[in-house]
């Protein structure tokens, strides 16, 4: 963050000055009392468990320059009608001092973390770039983002979710985006949206907010996200595996742990690419950092260089790891719907050729109405892939065991479980040197701990 007077931040955010005007935040903008540091502005948000007014002795004893609060606090403070509000208005404030910034966001049903890692690692090679760790992507996690950035940064990358209509409108009302991304419209959140239509009208919030002069970069393999380019006053750049996408992949080939190869092709040029991220589905999200890169100005032997070069950022995504004893353990648990779980069983299938295969999956939360009935086809598609068996955990996937049982050439096994232990314990008694585990869930799951109890068995 650029350094700035607590009279401006009052002025930006429309809060009430307390203390001297001339105090100086110069340091980052933290909303976890932990993580202070000298000059740092702490804002105090209140949440179910804990009211960050109670710890403003404490952050500007540990070095604060000062606090953005609900109500006066002892000490240098701003006080605003809502903190979370003032965090975007702060956070648009500061982008309209820095100019030179050029902002990429990203949105999509999948894969969204994973593209914005992949191009902040590519438009890396064009200067200084800040992104948000894991998945900031909401109105606190995304102002958050913003306020790292200083006079040096070049790019900033962002990542937009949406919970409903008008979330990504609002995130764009802070980060109003030079390219904005649209990666595709599944039916994660499906239950809370109440339709795909619906989440196509609400990612398409961000294309809306494109200006003329920026780009939008659209799926031209996902008919609904293509449709979003009558939205935009920007410049259309499609990409997608399609022949008739601009950036697109040709001769594409995965190697015996999944990883993509293949030739990007641009109007500039083409060059080839070899992906460390594994699974085909890394393609598409490769193409749209591609293609973001691209409108931000590099060329494609350089993008391509970088994309071969880019390694996995956040954690329990498609995570692979060896075991001694030769057993393959994918995390993939990070979150789950219907569509990334089929593109990570589709990947554990392609690993596994010629060795055993056991697919251990979660809950995939907020599908509302059609729950019970994507549980099932998850089922059902774990089955006709003929992997050797299928660990369920938690009542709530129960459908996934129906949807399995449903499948009468399937010769594997299926196994319902309650909890993380008692899949650890059905592994345990059923795996063999050599075979594959994937584990996927949404987050209540919690399904990262099987992954790191079976990587701790191979520590022991």
């Amino acid at each position: 963050m650029i350094p700035l007077p607590l009279s401006t931040i009052a002025e930006i955010t429309g809060g009430t000055l307390h203390g001297p005007p001339d105090v100086v935040v110069s340091g980052p903008v933290v909303i976890d009392s932990r993580a202070v540091e000298p000059g740092a502005l702490f804002a105090a948000l209140q949440g179910k468990r804990a009211d960050g007014h109670d710890f403003a002795a404490g952050v500007l004893a540990a070095g604060a320059a000062a606090v953005l609060a609900q109500r006066p606090v002892e000490g240098p403070c701003v006080v605003v009608a809502d903190v979370r509000e003032a965090l975007g208005r702060l956070a648009r404030g500061l982008l309209e001092r820095l100019p030179d910034v050029t902002v990429v966001a990203v949105t999509g049903s999948a894969g969204k973390t994973s593209t914005k890692d992949l191009i902040a690692q590519v438009v890396s090679r064009a200067g200084p770039v800040v992104y948000p760790p894991g998945s900031f992507n909401n109105e606190i996690g995304l102002p958050l983002t913003v306020l790292r950035a200083d006079a040096r940064t070049r790019h900033l990358v962002l990542e937009m979710g949406a919970r409903g209509i008008g979330h990504i409108a609002y995130l764009t009302g802070i980060a109003r985006p030079d390219v904005g991304v649209v990666l595709n419209v599944g039916t994660a959140h499906v239950g809370e949206f109440g339709g795909r239509e619906n989440i196509a009208r609400a990612k398409g919030e961000l294309v809306e907010a494109v200006p003329p002069g920026g780009t939008a970069v659209l799926n031209a393999d996902d008919p609904l996200v293509a449709a979003m380019a009558s939205r935009t006053r920007g410049e259309v750049v499609t990409f997608g595996r399609s022949p008739d996408a601009l950036v697109r992949a040709e001769d594409e080939t995965l190697d015996e742990r999944g990883r993509a190869r293949f030739t990007l092709v641009t109007p500039e040029g083409a060059a080839p690419v070899a992906l460390r991220l594994h699974g085909s589905h890394a393609v598409q999200n490769a193409l749209a950092a591609a293609a973001a890169a691209r409108a931000a100005g590099l060329g494609p032997e350089v993008i391509a260089e970088a994309l071969s070069a880019a390694v996995p950022v956040s954690r329990w995504r498609m995570e692979v790891t060896e075991r001694a004893d030769g057993v393959t353990v994918v995390n993939d648990a990070y979150n789950a719907n219907p569509d990334s779980t089929r593109a990570a069983l589709d990947a554990l299938v392609h690993m596994a050729r010629g060795r055993r295969a056991y697919a251990v999956l979660g809950e995939m939360g907020e599908l509302g109405a059609v729950s019970v009935a994507e549980h099932a086809k998850i089922g059902q598609h774990v089955a006709r892939s003929g992997i050797a068996g299928l660990i369920v955990v938690g009542a709530n996937a129960a459908a996934m065991a129906e949807g399995a049982g449903q499948v009468a050439s399937w010769t594997g096994e299926c196994v319902q479980v309650d909890d993380v232990g008692a899949a650890v314990a059905a592994l345990s008694e059923r795996l063999a040197p050599r075979d594959v585990v994937l584990v996927k869930g949404s987050r209540v799951a919690g399904l990262e701990r099987v992954a790191e109890a079976l990587l701790a068995e191979d520590a022991r």
